[in-house]
């Protein structure tokens, strides 16, 4: 009878130390070592910043809290290593991330040790309990707003020094004021004391060399800060949106319709250039849709008048001028890029460098397309080999790794955009 009784002591005994253990095994203890967090920081730098902000959503998620999210320590240890092997696994979570993420695969670190991604993790844990400033402006590297890296700290510095300089402005005064009253003790002469208390115009204000010194200063200040901006967001063209002379939404014609990409865009899939759609593809359905979702028959009136369409008549008048579409996206001269060697080849979607085209009533620039960008992508992106037997000698040679990057066939080469 008391062995009966005691069993259930044990095995509560047991269920809350097996739970105990389980617990600590998903939530092990992050470091708060301040050399560890030193060196986490310097692996997070030099190798997950490409790619991750603490707080922020780049290339891949946030890295805050991705202890309490991640199914384990030990799982976020096998991902860093292995993420193609979790996802050919069939691991939930590491499935859900690589979907989420329009199946971008991370780089895998597999020399990194259990101590070396301990430090990385406590140094996003220090990083994320930090306190944010309020601070004006935006940052380029998180892939929003262009108004460069320093424009915050310019403005910042630029308020203080103005701050000041009116404070600097405020105590004169007092001490010229102090100084009336301690001499209008002292027995002056007529003329001093007129000295003293001679009135301030406009115009001795304006020809004094502390107001010229200000301006000068503030003029100064000015364009130095306009000059370091302009500087910091030369070749940057991130969310440029200019009008079009024709309203052609692609949220409509991509998205509700569901149009591909490319059958606008033929160049795509077997050229260098995408190429602007000619008016005669937009007349494959416009010779019968006459009237706009959004605009009425207006601007479907322009490509009309652009091919020398009568609509009336279902006839060409033969005047015809050319549609002035404004270029969007451009790349510097100095760098070479083959749109059918991305799409037709290697099967890159469009909205992998466009963004979401399909939701945009007025197309800008996506992405930074900079050369960080794109070697960044070639780091990461793995090459479709299958069915291609030009890779076979290539997948032989490199038969170590579970995925061949684009950097493995020479994808950071100089000569392949700069020739």
């Amino acid at each position: 009878m008391k062995q009966r009784l005691s069993d259930p002591v044990k095995f509560l005994t047991f269920l809350l130390f097996s739970l105990t253990l389980s617990l600590n095994s998903f939530a092990q203890e992050i470091p708060s070592d301040a050399a560890v967090i030193s060196a986490g920081e310097a692996l997070f730098n030099g190798n997950c910043k490409s790619c991750h902000r603490v707080k922020q959503k780049l290339v891949g998620p946030a890295l805050a809290g991705v202890e309490n999210r991640a199914p384990s320590i030990d799982w976020i240890y096998s991902w860093v290593r292995n993420p193609a092997k979790m996802i050919a696994s069939g691991d939930a979570y590491a499935v859900k991330i690589y979907e989420e993420y329009n199946k971008s695969q991370m780089t895998a670190f597999t020399n990194y040790t259990d101590e070396q991604i301990m430090s990385i993790l406590a140094y996003v844990k220090a990083e994320a309990e930090k306190v944010e400033a309020p601070a004006p402006g935006t940052t380029t590297a998180d892939g929003g707003g262009q108004s460069g890296v320093p424009t915050g700290y310019l403005n910042a510095i630029l308020i203080g020094m103005i701050v000041i300089l009116l404070l600097l402005l405020v105590i004169l005064a007092l001490i010229i004021n102090a100084l009336k009253k301690y001499l209008d003790q002292k027995d002056l002469s007529e003329e001093d004391k007129e000295i003293v208390h001679s009135k301030y115009t406009l115009g001795s204000m304006v020809r004094s060399s502390g107001f010229i010194f200000l301006v000068i200063f503030l003029v100064a200040s000015i364009t130095f800060k306009t000059v370091i901006d302009g500087l910091y967001s030369i070749g940057i063209q991130q969310n440029y949106a200019p009008k079009q002379p024709i309203a052609f939404s692609h949220k409509i014609h991509a998205g509700q319709y569901e149009i591909d990409c490319k059958y606008c865009h033929t160049g795509a899939i077997k050229g260098k250039q995408a190429n602007i759609p000619s008016a005669n593809i937009c007349m494959n359905c416009h010779s019968q849709i006459k009237e706009g979702t959004n605009t009425g028959t207006g601007e479907i009136a322009k490509i009309y008048a652009a091919i020398g369409y009568d609509p009336a008549t279902g006839s060409y008048t033969g005047k015809q001028k050319p549609i002035e579409w404004v270029r969007i996206h451009n790349l510097p001269d100095l760098a070479y890029f083959n749109h059918s060697q991305h799409v037709n080849v290697a099967a890159v979607e469009c909205q992998t460098c466009h963004g979401p085209v399909q939701e945009m009533d007025v197309v800008k620039q996506y992405s930074l397309l900079t050369m960080g960008w794109c070697i960044d992508c070639h780091r990461k992106t793995d090459v479709n080999t299958k069915g291609n037997a030009y890779y076979d000698k290539l997948i032989e040679l490199h038969n170590s790794k579970k995925a061949m990057k684009v950097e493995d066939i020479g994808g950071l080469e100089c000569a392949k955009c700069h020739y």
